[in-house]
């Protein structure tokens, strides 16, 4: 009999939050593996063989429940980009959390510089995949800019829509947003950007394959914010594609590489405008980001995920 795993997630079913979607996947390539697994938003107390976790943080007593019942039982740690740019330095859960787990999994080869230096050999890097999505034809009439993700802080979600003030006039560039305003605060400041520049559009939060899908036909995407763990965003956009404008974050540049030509300073309109702009007039440097993220294409297979996974859970499960 196959041993029992229990993925544990803080973003609740239905969700599409990066850690409910990985979750999912990881699932779902447990399975082809023939491990049986569950997730729950904290350990059920039920028993298993192995515990994942994401997040060190916000998964910090479903792991130290999970050690104290089962003290020789192995724990998978996934640690986010809030638990690695912002709380390790300040909150102690997230360095518990990485004592007590038996490996820690980072997305993106650039948070094991921010990692202590005791913890790195419990590192294991593992590349998010996604599975094979078409690239469409963009749009006519106008060029497609994609900004993904939910609106809080950290993704600094109007970068982007202010950027647009400063790109010159005879651009056709238009910007579609797609995310959850996590606070009726961001979700107003959304309409009243939208009534301040035509060229912007907030569509709120889609389902994921109609997110895909704005993906798969836009000229370029963007990502402009301040602390990522590694976007699957920026996977799925790496796997479709789509060049991507992005903000120069660590986590960011361990998916996309340190010779990437498509990074501008964090929250620079300025630099983003310019960038932008220089995607949609500039056909060599279109080609320059898309022959620059068909390197990073090989670290975005599902086959290499799937290795990636079985080899560690192999490991620890003997």
């Amino acid at each position: 009999m196959k041993p029992r795993i229990e993925i544990v997630t803080p973003a609740p079913p239905g969700s599409l939050h990066g850690n409910r979607i990985t979750a999912m996947r990881w699932q779902r390539i447990l399975k082809g593996l023939g491990y049986q697994s569950s997730i729950t938003e904290s350990w059920s107390g039920s028993p298993c063989d192995l515990l994942i976790a994401l997040h060190a943080k916000r998964s910090h007593q479903a792991i130290k429940r999970y050690k104290k019942s089962y003290p020789t039982h192995p724990v998978i740690l996934a640690m986010t980009g809030t638990d690695i740019y912002r709380d390790l330095g300040k909150t102690p859960k997230v360095i518990d959390s990485m004592q007590m787990a038996d490996a820690i999994v980072i997305l993106q080869s650039k948070a094991l510089e921010s990692l202590p230096k005791r913890f790195h050999k419990k590192v294991t890097v593992i590349y998010q995949s996604i599975s094979t999505v078409a690239r469409k034809p963009p749009p006519k009439g106008y060029w497609l800019s994609t900004l993904i993700g939910h609106l809080r802080p950290e993704k600094d979600p109007f970068c982007a829509p202010r950027s647009l003030d400063l790109v010159p006039t005879q651009s056709k560039l238009k910007l579609i947003h797609l995310g959850k305003a996590m606070s009726p605060l961001m979700g107003k400041h959304a309409n009243v950007m939208m009534e301040h520049q035509s060229r912007y559009q907030w569509l709120g939060e889609l389902s994921h394959g109609k997110t895909l899908q704005w993906l798969a036909r836009s000229n370029v995407m963007v990502i402009t914010s301040r602390m990522e763990g590694g976007a699957h965003v920026v996977s799925e956009a790496i796997a479709i594609g789509v060049p991507v404008i992005a903000s120069d974050i660590p986590g960011n540049r361990g998916l996309l590489g340190d010779d990437y030509p498509g990074y501008f300073p964090v929250g620079d309109i300025k630099a983003l405008s310019e960038l932008l702009y220089k995607a949609e007039s500039n056909p060599k440097f279109h080609q320059k980001l898309n022959k620059a993220l068909l390197a990073r294409k090989k670290l975005v297979q599902p086959e290499l995920e799937k290795k990636s996974i079985q080899v560690l859970v192999e490991s620890l499960l003997g």
